[in-house]
């Protein structure tokens, strides 16, 4: 049984529909009693044997195609009913009955031919442009797989453990510990031994299921076994008063011996039991009036319902009736208007805390037969647009029938829609509470390795601070205790040698749990300067113009970032003019950039001004070209050098590149209230006295153990004549982190030599400069052995490219010339 079925279950009136009003003395006589008497099932096997029957007359048969399109649409077979509404198109009874391309319009989005829908609907507003179902239907239709991909904040499942094989529909709760249900159902066990000739099932009665403590479903059982409640009519749409004593609930009485409508029914809670129903007085309401599904104000003074009375928009209405007070009667039901009600069905509506108005329609556009929309009304009385609950609230089947908690986003729906298990099954829907964790890894810049017992702080726009620090994986990470909705996060990561990092993100607006991943890169403090982006003065000027300014916001973020440190901001100069100018312009230029850091918040006593004038030339770091000019990479822009270049264009841009600023860092445990400490720079010098240094010889093996050094730093080596320059994975990684070397030093690509926190075996390292002997080589290589005994092995050509050497046994010196 469709919901289309429950529909008419719950409002047992004789109607047909306009377009396929005809009487007829002929073969489909019976058929149309059926249909009439809502004996779709019925009905259709007559129609299949009427159309046999008819012959000639193309009209009826038109007619007969028409009625069967209906009953298949009313018992839920979507494609059958599809396929009868493309035979009416295809033999354009439209054009006398434009109801169908609606129809039509309608199987197609259910079965998914969201396309093909639209190319209907828009047929059908041109044919009836005055009904909004069309334009509706085809704007819909064209967000429906949007909706599909991108979901709202709702959880919806199948309350598999209460629905059955029959249908089960429209639950209300029926306590104030919300762990209980009541909802109508056609399930074996229903009062009464009858079975309904519209259905083939039996009627409908009110169930009642309860959640344990261990939040399983106990099995359905009636609500009341006395017929108090449950008799051999349908009773469904239960609705439940505010202090949960008043049922309301409709019935349609089924007596085989005379037409009688549905009405409302309230009963009263008594102990355990339920007192005899009497039906709810609404004036201008009698026993023929057919009324349903009931909505009932905290005050029990509103009740709105839905019926297809007189006076409404054209479908099934949804209807308000009003009293001063419980012990009256309710005053003539009004409609609630054409904002809400249309040309089509608007059923099934759901009161919540009185001001927030939930029910079902197929006139309003949606995903395909009823869906689910919410309207609000304000103090004058006026209900709002009503909006769609998107999927996964609505699908393309019939959803309908929804109960909210009232204070919490949780509740139950019904639907037929693809994994019910019956006919129509209730479902579970919730908002799922917003959870949020974050976590990432924390990488040195320099050798691409995790970053250990890194400090990681969260710092959030609520005010609340925790920190965490990183695993010698570098990972870190915050739960959802600690990461809140709504909120703007902070990541500021710091570790003793490097500068801070920060990172930020927010669960501002973000409606889904999402757990999040920050990669942070950690740069240690550089120890040579660092060149600025490009400052410009005009000639023999040092103000800072506006336009460079910019140049200097990654310096300022850095500082702020990093409050412990001391920086020199340096300038250079280019050759020309003289010494004494050049050292004053250079000087005032650094002061100007030390003024404009002051100006935006970077304290004085951080800053230190120096103008080095042309005694300091540029040594590249980097291949530089600019206008067919390059210079290499480790070039020194030198007098010499810039006047040994052919063109005046080469040597300007050589000039170019002199005239710099620079900082560098003096100091990193500044104290914002510390007073200025002299700055005292500590230089290791090498000055020995002739091209020798001493060497040991291992007793047990008779290897040769020298010193050399790499960038300031002594290291041992072993001298093995016939191999090549080797470096241990330990004595390469002590490098690779204490700074020594970077990622840039290994020949190909770092990122496939520097992985799981290691170097690959064979892996080829650039050391810029090592020093055996007071003998420098740049750019020397070595390669990465994993199971070489020694931290470093030199060999004959490697030691050759620092000059003529030579092992003296008896002054253990090892020489170079």
């Amino acid at each position: 049984m469709s919901m289309n079925s429950l529909r008419i279950i719950l409002f047992s009136i004789l109607f047909v529909l306009p377009v396929i009003l005809l009487a007829q003395r002929n073969p489909a006589k019976s058929a149309d009693e059926a249909f009439n008497a809502q004996q779709y099932s019925i009905a259709i096997d007559k129609y299949k044997k009427a159309y046999t029957k008819v012959k000639r007359n193309k009209e009826e048969k038109n007619r007969i195609t028409a009625q069967l399109a209906e009953c298949y649409r009313l018992t839920a077979n979507y494609k059958r009913a599809e396929i009868s509404y493309k035979l009416l198109v295809k033999k354009e009874w439209y054009r006398k009955n434009p109801i169908v391309l609606l129809r039509y319009a309608e199987m197609l989005k259910i079965n998914g031919k969201y396309e093909e829908s639209i190319e209907q609907y828009h047929a059908y507003i041109e044919r009836v442009p005055d009904d909004p179902r069309g334009e509706a239907g085809a704007e819909s239709a064209a967000l429906i797989q949007e909706w599909i991909e991108n979901p709202s904040k709702y959880e919806v499942t199948n309350v598999k453990k209460i629905n059955s094989r029959e249908a089960d529909f429209a639950a209300a709760f029926t306590s104030s510990n919300y762990n209980e249900i009541v909802f109508g159902s056609t399930r074996d066990g229903a009062t009464g031994k009858l079975t309904d000739e519209w259905t083939g099932e039996n009627f409908s009665d009110l169930f009642v299921a309860k959640l344990d403590r261990k939040e399983e479903w106990s099995a359905p059982v009636l609500l009341d076994k006395s017929e108090t409640l449950n008799t051999n009519a349908n009773e469904g749409t239960p609705a439940m008063s505010a202090d949960f004593k008043t049922l309301y609930f409709t019935r349609c009485h089924n007596d085989a011996k005379q037409i009688s409508g549905c009405q409302i029914y309230k009963s009263k809670r008594s102990g355990r039991n339920w007192q005899e129903p009497e039906m709810v007085e609404i004036n201008g309401i009698d026993t023929m009036s057919v009324i349903g599904q009931p909505t009932i104000s905290e005050s029990e003074l509103l009740l709105y319902f839905s019926s297809g009375r007189k006076g409404g928009f054209g479908g099934k209405d949804i209807w308000v009736a009003m009293r001063e007070s419980t012990k009256e009667a309710f005053s003539r039901p009004m409609n609630i208007g054409d904002i809400v009600n249309t040309p089509g069905d608007e059923m099934f509506p759901f009161l919540r805390n009185d001001t927030t108005l939930y029910f079902a329609s197929d006139g309003h556009g949606g995903m395909g037969g009823l869906d689910i929309f919410m309207t609000t009304i304000d103090t004058a009385g006026n209900w709002g647009k009503p909006v769609n609950l998107k999927y996964p609230i609505n699908s393309t089947f019939d959803d309908y029938a929804i109960i909210f908690h009232p204070e919490e986003e949780y509740g139950y729906l019904s639907s037929n829609r693809k994994g019910t298990r019956g006919e129509d099954d209730i479902w579970y829907f919730i908002e799922p509470p917003l959870l949020f964790t974050i976590s990432g890894t924390v990488t040195d810049d320099r050798t691409l390795f995790a970053v250990e017992n890194a400090n990681v702080q969260l710092v959030g726009s609520n005010g609340i601070s925790v920190t965490t620090i990183t695993n010698p994986e570098g990972f870190f990470s915050f739960g959802n205790s600690q990461v809140d909705p709504n909120t703007t996060y902070d990541i500021i990561v710091q570790k003793p040698n490097y500068l801070n990092s920060k990172a930020t993100l927010t669960t501002v607006g973000v409606e889904f749990s999402k757990d999040f991943e920050r990669e942070i890169i950690l740069s240690p403090i550089p120890a040579e300067p660092v060149v600025l982006p490009d400052i410009l003065y005009d000639l023999a000027k040092w103000d800072l113009k506006p336009q460079y300014q910019d140049s200097l916001q990654g310096l300022i973020q850095t500082l702020r970032d990093n409050p412990n440190l001391v920086i020199e901001l340096a300038s250079h100069t280019d050759i020309r003019d003289s010494d004494e100018r050049n050292d004053i312009l250079s000087q005032r230029r650094a002061q100007s950039v030390v003024d404009y850091l002051i100006i935006r918040g970077i304290e004085p006593a951080r800053l230190v001004a120096k103008g080095y004038g042309e005694r300091v030339p540029r040594v590249l770091k980097v291949n530089k070209t600019q206008d067919g000019v390059s210079f290499e990479e480790g070039t020194v822009l030198d007098e010499e050098f810039i006047n040994s270049l052919e063109t005046d264009n080469a040597k300007e841009y050589a000039h170019q590149l002199n005239r710099r600023t620079e900082f560098r860092v003096l100091r990193k445990d500044f104290v914002p209230s510390a007073s200025n400490i002299d700055i005292n720079e500590l230089n290791v010098l090498i000055n020995p006295d002739d091209n020798s240094i001493i060497f040991k010889e291992e007793d047990r093996t008779g290897t040769f153990i020298s010193t050399c050094v790499i960038l300031g730093y002594y290291e041992e080596f072993a001298y093995d004549r016939h191999s090549e320059a080797m470096i241990s994975l330990d004595k390469a990684l002590m490098l690779l982190k204490g700074g020594t070397i970077g990622k840039e030093n290994f020949e190909g690509d770092a990122a496939e030599i520097l992985v799981d926190n290691s170097i690959r075996d064979n892996a080829i390292i650039i050391i810029p400069e090592i020093t055996i002997a007071n003998k420098t080589v740049k750019d020397f290589k070595i390669k990465v052995k994993h199971s070489l005994r020694y931290g470093l092995v030199l060999g004959d050509a490697a030691l050759k490219q620092f000059g003529d050497f030579k092992y003296n046994k008896q002054t253990h010196k090892l020489t170079i010339d």
